[in-house]
């Protein structure tokens, strides 16, 4: 074959070379002729026009991570560190997304500083309108607010926040210091006050317990002195039934009702001197103590019998 042929053959075969385009799973390819939009290549072998055709960029439509480190501050003046992690990616495969990604901005490092500064300004923002105390119980809120925040302007440059993750929130160390003070101090009153609450508590269930203790007694006190008037009144009226019964007895046989009288006074000088236990007793037993002790007898007897 002769050269002329050679090089023919050679321009066929990188012309068919140039043809064909092999896009990678995960990516897509901006296609632009003389510099100017004109299709998008999906994912898989795709044909172009060579020489006049040219691949732009590839795009990934893949999820991206980026990690954020930066500082805010509170509105009572806290410096607050944050640690985040940012992920996102393509907003779809659309046309309209993908040119946005493709031509808004110069290079990747330009959207990563636009990306970066926009999501630390809006946690800034929501932060320095927030106290110190309550930073570390809001970060689904703080997540909440980015989010509402720069759904808008991330569509617009064709992308979309997936998640925003605060891995860590850390003040300063002599914030921190002061913080474990305040806890520590909070956990003592608490422990203080449920000790106080608890000796509250076992003193005035004694006092409970002691004061039923005694309303107890006292009742039982009350029965028993019941029960012993009882017991006393009864005996003083089977003696008086039992001594009106003899004196009857005694009128009835003709004897004189001041035997049993005798009788009474001879026994209870025996029960004294048996239960005396070496007590000396002084009584007057002449005849006159012994007549005037019976005659006051017979005058209680007297005033015991009803009047008729």
């Amino acid at each position: 074959m002769s050269t002329f042929a050679l090089i023919l053959l050679g321009l066929i075969g990188l012309t068919l070379f140039l043809c064909y385009v092999i896009v990678p799973q995960g990516t897509v390819a901006v296609v632009t002729v003389f510099g100017k939009y004109r299709r998008i290549m999906s994912p898989g072998l795709n044909f172009k026009l060579p020489f006049i055709e040219a691949v732009y960029k590839r795009i990934s439509i893949q999820n991206r991570s980026l990690e954020l480190n930066f500082q805010a501050i509170t509105i009572d003046q806290a410096n607050v560190n944050f640690k985040a992690m940012l992920v996102y990616a393509a907003f779809d495969q659309s046309e309209e997304a993908i040119k946005n990604v493709a031509f808004k901005f110069v290079d990747e490092q330009s959207l990563m500083q636009a990306l970066v500064r926009t999501v630390e300004g809006s946690i800034r923002a929501f932060v320095a309108t927030q106290r110190q105390a309550a930073v570390l119980s809001l970060r689904g809120e703080i997540v909440l607010h980015v989010k509402d925040q720069l759904d808008a302007t991330l569509e617009s440059w064709g992308y979309h926040l997936i998640d925003l993750q605060l891995n860590d929130i850390a003040f300063d160390e002599e914030i921190m210091r002061s913080m474990a003070k305040v806890v520590a101090s909070n956990n003592l009153k608490a422990a203080a006050e449920n000790e106080g609450q608890a000796l509250l508590i076992t003193k005035t269930k004694a006092a409970e317990a002691e004061g039923n203790a005694i309303k107890i007694a006292a009742e039982a006190e009350k029965i028993a002195a019941q029960l012993r008037g009882q017991g006393v009144a009864l005996f003083r009226e089977e003696v008086t039934k039992g001594l009106a019964h003899a004196v009857e007895e005694m009128t009835k046989n003709n004897l004189d009702p001041a035997m049993v009288y005798f009788s009474m006074w001879t026994e209870a000088i025996k029960h004294f001197a048996e239960q005396g236990q070496g007590n000396v007793i002084f009584l007057d037993g002449s005849n006159e103590g012994m007549n005037k002790s019976l005659q006051q007898m017979m005058a209680m007897q007297q005033l015991q019998r009803p009047l008729k």
